[in-house]
């Protein structure tokens, strides 16, 4: 992956953490945690591109977080938060029930990080 790719990464999950912070605010709590998963996963491509040269392209989720794990501390960061983003995607997307306010909050507040490390590695490849 490209230093050019990793950056457009690193800018795709601030655009998505942004607009999920927006939703948050609007009270549109579906939305703003589905949209932080997708902000966490886009960070997690930007750092698996800058330590690894690769992003996860299969199916599963997993597979990001092994790549993760092999990326370092940065990839590290962001497993933590992704590992607990991804059980809400199903219901965030495909279910019917409500996402709560507490639950839609912190979904955000752990996309923000990640998009924290991403931008920082996004920063420093060249």
């Amino acid at each position: 992956m490209s230093a050019a790719q990793v950056r457009a990464y690193a800018g795709k999950a601030e655009e998505y953490a942004a607009a999920a912070a927006s939703e948050l605010d609007a009270g549109r709590f579906v939305a703003a945690t589905s949209l932080a998963i997708h902000a966490a996963i886009n960070a997690a491509d930007a750092v698996c591109g800058a330590r690894l040269g690769q992003r996860a392209a299969g199916e599963s989720h997993d597979q990001v977080l092994v790549l993760l794990r092999q990326a370092g501390k940065d990839g590290a960061e962001i497993e933590s938060d992704l590992r607990r983003l991804l059980p809400l995607k199903t219901k965030a997307q495909y279910e019917p029930d409500d996402v709560a306010p507490s639950v839609a909050t912190k979904a955000v507040e752990r996309a923000q990080r990640c998009v924290l490390v991403s931008r920082r590695v996004a920063d420093a490849v060249t």
